[in-house]
């Protein structure tokens, strides 16, 4: 059997199983499997398949049909322009948390700006770890519940370069005295530049969950009480305080949450500008906080 025969019967039946991205998700388990990029799939569309590349190929498969996502398939997604590790120990980055990095690289326009940073509930380490790469002076203290994700966000960050500059912990990031203290003792600084997180922020009775997030992604991360706003509400009373003066703080949220962060925010009475910013598909995204003098 060829290459293209394989590829197009793949595609077919992920159709029948009612997978959304059944081309893509076919050529990128094929490209993985047999160790090459996707372009070169459609330079080798002639290539006969041996046995063993078929038995690798046909598990693949079969992973992605009992709804196991590509990237826990592959081991890695691509976040902000840098490959991270992934497993079911952490959450599959999406592309709409970029727009917390995005929106700190406009903030902070100074690239040798010694920044102190705080990343709670970092998961793989995405958010934070993208920052680093791009402030090569500023400094992290990643925060997780789950020994697991931060296994993983230790290696991706030594796969990036720069386990140096950040200290990673094991605790729940309600435990701010401990987290305060880390950062004061790795930073040098009392008061925090930017706070970022990803936080649970789903209700548990939410209906548009889809099953396989709830399958195979950490409960952990993706469920929080208060219709999905404890965290949110709870992380950001807890470290509004340390925020410096220029500081920020920014905090993932589901698409009907923003008018009730907005007004958790209002109530701090620590931020001079409070906005909703918005992803690409036009729902509440990211809640913002900011100090200025």
């Amino acid at each position: 059997m060829k290459l293209k025969e394989i590829l197009d019967k793949t595609t077919a039946f992920f159709k029948d199983k009612k997978i959304d991205t059944p081309r893509l998700d076919a050529e990128l388990l094929l490209a993985h499997g047999l160790k090459l990029e996707r372009i070169q799939l459609y330079l080798r569309f002639d290539q006969p398949m041996k046995d063993e590349e078929l038995a690798v190929l046909r598990e693949l498969v079969r992973r992605r049909a009992s709804g196991e996502p590509v990237a826990y398939i592959m081991g890695y997604r691509d976040f902000f322009n840098h490959r991270f590790e992934v497993n079911n120990q952490v959450l599959i980055p999406r592309p709409e948390t970029e727009h917390i990095v995005e929106d700190v690289l406009a903030w902070a326009s100074d690239k040798e700006a010694s920044l102190g940073l705080i990343d709670l509930g970092c998961g793989s380490g995405c958010i934070g770890l993208s920052l680093l790469k791009e402030y090569p002076n500023a400094k992290l203290i990643a925060v997780d519940l789950l020994p697991g994700a931060i296994e993983v966000a230790q290696r991706n960050a030594q796969s990036l370069d720069v386990a140096d500059r950040v200290q990673f912990l094991n605790l729940d990031a309600g435990n701010v005295e401990a987290i305060m203290s880390a950062y004061k003792d790795f930073t040098g600084q009392s008061s925090i530049d930017v706070l970022v997180s990803n936080p649970p922020y789903i209700a548990s009775d939410d209906p548009q969950v889809e099953e396989n997030v709830k399958k195979f992604e950490p409960n952990s991360a993706l469920y929080a009480e208060d219709s999905g706003l404890a965290l949110l509400k709870g992380w950001s009373k807890a470290f509004a305080p340390y925020l410096k003066t220029p500081g920020l703080m920014l905090m993932e949220m589901g698409m009907s949450q923003g008018p009730a962060m907005k007004q958790a925010y209002e109530s701090l009475k620590i931020f001079n500008e409070i906005s909703v910013i918005k992803d690409l598909s036009g729902h509440d995204r990211v809640i913002r906080g900011e100090t200025h003098g």
